[in-house]
């Protein structure tokens, strides 16, 4: 084998002077770009050097360089909490309160509006310059300068807050307050401040000053369920908004600090003087001088006479999302329209004073300062409502909005899997220490009772043993699976706490799921509207034509073993406090949560269902206060009432299901008193149980004679017809 050939000399010698070449100019390219840098950073360094400071003034620069690296990385992360926020930005918001919606009650009386056609709203340049003055000298002075945030007036508002020492000013522009009505809710933390201060921004870059200043007159609430200027003062003077004088126009713009508090139908004085500092505002922010105000100031404005029965603006408000949920699918096609909602005003009014009597009796020594409550009728219709202690205070819906952990009242969830997969309420299992996962839960007495009944073990609220059930029988999934099917809406976690309620939810996700069980294992189908008509009297939506039937989500067989379970609690259980009088049956579940963050009572009757929670807007603990306590009781006070002269409805699957002897409650309930004190409840009636069912059976028989003399009018025409040769109509 040949060596290969080598290549000649004078080859060798090219390539290798131009290796060398090369090496020779990425060494000078090199040197040289690094003798240039280091020209240039040493004229940077020169030119900076006339900048530096030294002494006290270099603490100070230091400070400021620090502050705004740091504040640039605040930006960055609030930006980061905000963007959720933005998602709300693309949807057509706008058109949100493009309804005219006039709410009745179940038995057509008129309770409250809501919504505004904007091409009908009164322009800004055509409202009394007087209303824009007193508006803007009140709620933000600096309204046409400032960017949606007022820094200068926020370092206002915190100085005036620390020389009162409590918060006597607030610091947020009219744009933060209308990014906050349009996209948010009056939830108080710091999450949602975050939010309202970049959509003040973003509603700053996307509309004029006037659009904004419109829009905030318009969906504003102004008490006594109103929303707008315009609506309020017709409600409050029975005038059109252009014609409000200035004494009027200070009394409007003192509506939005305050609504329920200076509502002037409610409580004059406060509302004349509130009035008075908005004139003072006027005067103070050089809008107007004294002179021009004095005579407001002489003959405070006057209120037409109204009603003095609120509103239920909670239900309202909730109400309104379900008008404007069946018109996202298409079911409504009209913009004004005519509203026949499920709720009952003496219910209402009944849930609202056993809330109130129960937070002013009994709130200081529980340090609890809110509560929620939802009533369902078997059937599915939403009678009563109450989403806070104070609507005008907060209009925050905690009764469909609040997620709060439920406690125990949660284990209705995992029972029911368990009855599902064949347990009965006798089936017996051990309550002894357990530990899954790293994760050892122990009873609320840290005590065990060894082997018990799946019934006395959930009577007594016994944590291990839903937690046994979950680990060695069931799982995670199907618990949150059960849930689901029985209507809770909220997203759910699937983690190994579960089994004791750890996962948050609403009050209206638990008052949906406990109706199940009287329902017989149907859905609850619950609903807040009834019929949906136009101004014509066309029928657009009805909810037992249009709903979809309901379809079965728990077996006979597992609904009665939970219902006979559910029953006994209130008797032999921690729900005491919740067994109705006249021996009604009643079932239920207790909840309290971690550190008594929330107490919870969901129970039922073979009539209704009802769902209380009690707890404080910023999570504090209350003092040890349990389901069984303020909830149980305040869920008491409003069954008993609304017990009273109805015909008694049996709960299902169980043995007894009616009082001995009594398809009624009878006149000894309602003339009995309330245990705290409170004087009994009555619920004025038009008409008796027994009157009631008298009058439906007599329409049913009219309705049957009407349809047999069709059908002999039908036959005479026809033999008529016959005897004559006519021909049938239709028919050539």
């Amino acid at each position: 084998m040949q060596d290969d050939p080598q290549p000649p000399e004078p080859e060798r010698r090219r390539r290798r002077h131009l290796l060398l070449r090369v090496d020779s100019w990425i060494d000078s390219t090199v040197w040289n770009l690094g003798f240039k840098l280091s020209e240039i950073w040493e004229e940077i360094t020169i030119f900076s050097r006339k900048f530096r400071v030294r002494g006290g003034k270099r603490v100070i620069v230091e400070l400021l360089d620090e502050g705004m690296t740091f504040g640039t990385a605040g930006m960055v992360v609030l930006l980061a909490l905000a963007i959720p926020a933005f998602e709300e930005t693309k949807e057509d918001w706008r058109s949100r309160g493009d309804f005219a919606v006039t709410f009745l009650d179940r038995y057509g009386n008129v309770i409250g509006h809501r919504g505004i056609i904007h091409e009908d709203s009164v322009p800004v340049d055509k409202l009394p310059d007087h209303l824009v003055k007193a508006v803007l000298a009140t709620e933000d002075r600096r309204f046409f300068s400032h960017f949606g945030i007022d820094f200068l007036g926020l370092v206002r508002a915190m100085s005036e807050n620390a020389k009162a020492g409590g918060v006597v000013q607030g610091g947020s522009t009219l744009t933060q307050q209308l990014a906050k009505n349009l996209f948010l809710t009056n939830e108080r933390s710091i999450e949602r401040k975050i939010k309202e201060a970049f959509l003040a921004l973003w509603l700053e870059a996307n509309l004029s000053k006037k659009e904004i200043l419109s829009l905030y007159l318009d969906r504003a609430y102004m008490g006594a369920g109103t929303f707008g200027a315009a609506a309020a003062a017709q409600f409050y003077f029975g005038k059109n908004i252009t014609e409000v004088n200035l004494a009027e126009a200070a009394m409007l713009a003192g509506l939005f600090k305050a609504p329920a508090k200076y509502a002037p139908h409610v409580n004059l004085p406060a509302a004349r003087g509130r009035a008075n500092e908005v004139l003072t505002n006027l005067v103070q922010g050089g809008l107007m001088t004294e002179g021009q105000v004095i005579a407001a100031r002489r003959n405070p404005a006057t209120v037409i006479d109204r009603a003095a029965t609120p509103a239920p603006d909670y239900f309202l408000d909730w109400a309104f999302e379900e008008v404007q949920r069946l018109a996202g699918d298409g079911r409504l096609k009209k913009r004004s329209v005519v509203v026949r909602t499920t709720i009952d005003m003496g219910l209402q009014q009944a849930a609202d004073e056993a809330m109130e009597s129960s937070l002013r009796e009994y709130g200081e020594s529980y340090r609890v300062k809110q509560g929620a409550l939802v009533m369902i009728e078997n059937g599915g219709a939403v009678r009563a409502m109450v989403g806070g202690r104070d609507y005008g205070e907060s209009q925050f819906n905690r009764a469909t909005k609040a997620l709060r952990q439920p406690g125990s009242s949660f284990k209705l969830y995992t029972y029911t899997a368990a009855m599902e997969k064949g347990f009965t309420p006798e089936s017996v299992i051990s309550d002894a220490p357990i530990t899954w996962r790293g994760w050892s839960p122990q009873n609320y007495g840290r005590s065990y009772k060894g082997r018990v009944t799946l019934l006395s073990a959930m009577a007594q609220s016994l944590n291990t043993v839903p937690v046994r059930l979950a680990k060695d029988e069931l799982g995670t999934d199907k618990i949150v699976e059960t849930a689901k099917l029985m209507g809770v809406e909220t997203p759910l976690r699937s983690d190994k706490t579960i089994p004791l309620g750890t996962s948050e939810v609403t009050v209206m996700d638990q008052a949906t799921a406990y109706a199940v069980m009287p329902a017989g294992g149907l859905q609850s189908r619950r609903h807040g509207i009834a019929q949906v008509l136009d101004y014509e009297g066309d029928v657009l939506y009805d909810f037992s034509r249009d709903a979809p039937a309901p379809q079965r989500v728990v077996s006979e067989k597992a609904m009665s073993s939970m219902n006979r379970i559910l029953t006994q609690i209130p008797v032999i259980g921690t729900a005491k406090r919740a067994a109705l009088d006249g021996g009604i049956v009643t079932g239920g579940k207790t909840g309290t949560s971690q550190s008594y963050r929330d107490a919870w009572f969901i129970g039922f009757t073979g009539n209704y269902t009802t769902a209380v929670w009690f707890g404080n807007d910023d999570f504090t603990s209350m003092n040890n206060m349990t389901g069984g306590a303020l909830p149980a009781m305040t869920f008491k006070k409003l069954m008993d009432y609304a017990h009273q002269g109805i015909e008694l409805k049996p709960v299902p699957g169980i043995d007894n299901p009616l009082p001995h002897g009594n398809h009624a409650s009878g006149p000894a309930v309602a003339a009995k008193g309330s245990e705290t004190g409170l004087p009994p409840l009555i619920r004025p009636r038009s008409l008796s149980a027994e009157s009631t069912r008298i009058l439906r059976g007599i329409a049913e028989n009219l309705t049957k004679a009407s349809d047999l003399g069709r059908s002999s009018q039908k036959v005479a025409d026809a033999t008529l017809r016959s005897q004559t040769g006519e021909p049938e109509k239709g028919r050539p």
